[in-house]
């Protein structure tokens, strides 16, 4: 019987290091051993995985897949000798979990210590940002993203959707006046977000069409929770995602403004992971735990 698993695990390897090299000296292998495995995956599944150049390793299509694969395999591989060896009770192991600073600071943290109560021995690795992963190259099981989704391979839950709101301090309002129409925010300090995916306007309903609006302000940021304290600190008004506001609104210490004009003004939430429904043990425990409180917390009750 061949080693394939193995096979899979040295291209796994010289994936995520991008190097034949790198990968064979954290395999305690020779190069040329590695690149003899590589091209010998190629020559039994009779198509290229790899892109080689002098300085560079890319995915081919056939590449991207069989990596994807691959490593779902893997990991379902370790989730059997360890509910195996240990029983089913003790699942355990890493889930690399990837969000939006907002979305994970008020959505998923607050729940993390049930979640560890009920698996004490999975360890949540979490990284925010509000910038787009790459859950392939990051080695990312779940990504939970705002917004839309663009085609590819991985499997989505849809967990809800966020209103959008522009909001503002009391005091800034008090020094700058409440805007009363569209028009009013040429008049004020509008806070933005510096992502290459976002244009600099806001698109806001006027008499019944959706208008680009140009906006201009003292600072862009690249995550929401900058713009939410910077509009708490009363440097302008923002439009922002309810659930990030959701506390500072029922507190006062923000208050809503123009909401007819964001009326519709929506984002969808997913959950994001590659492998369809063949994910391993720990990760499928994490989402089936996540989704539903997820859920309830996207569904704001009055």
């Amino acid at each position: 019987m061949d080693n394939r698993a193995g096979e899979m695990q040295v291209f796994q390897r010289v994936v995520e290091t991008g190097s034949f090299s790198e990968a064979a000296r954290l395999l305690r292998m020779t190069p040329s051993t590695v690149s003899k495995l590589i091209s010998r995956i190629e020559a039994r599944l009779g198509v290229r995985l790899l892109e080689r150049s002098t300085r560079h390793l890319s995915l081919t299509a056939e590449g991207q897949v069989y990596y994807e694969r691959s490593r779902v395999l893997l990991a379902g591989l370790e989730d059997i000798e360890r509910e195996l060896s240990h029983g089913a009770a003790s699942t355990g192991g890493t889930v690399r979990v990837s969000a939006s600073v907002g979305f994970g600071i008020f959505g998923v943290e607050p729940l993390l210590p049930a979640f560890w109560h009920a698996y004490p021995n999975i360890t949540v690795d979490l990284s925010l940002s509000d910038e787009i992963v790459d859950l392939y190259l990051d080695r990312t099981d779940v990504a939970f993203r705002v917004g839309p989704l663009s085609d590819s391979g991985m499997t989505a839950r849809k967990l809800g959707v966020a209103q959008r709101k522009i909001v503002a301090a009391p005091g800034y309002l008090a020094r700058r006046g409440v805007p009363a129409e569209i028009a009013d925010l040429a008049d004020h300090s509008c806070l933005g977000f510096n992502f290459r995916r976002v244009a600099p306007v806001w698109p806001l309903r006027d008499s019944g069409r959706i208008v680009d609006r140009s906006v201009t302000g003292p600072m862009i940021a690249n995550n929401g929770e900058t713009v939410r304290r910077m509009a708490l600190a009363g440097v302008g008004l923002a439009r922002i995602g309810e659930f990030h506001v959701r506390e500072d609104l029922r507190a006062g210490r923000l208050v809503e403004v123009l909401a007819d004009a964001v009326a519709g003004d929506t984002e969808d939430i997913h959950a994001l992971f590659l492998g369809g429904e063949n994910i391993p043990h720990r990760v499928r425990a994490f989402l089936d735990f996540m989704t539903p409180r997820l859920r309830d917390f996207l569904t704001p009750v009055d």
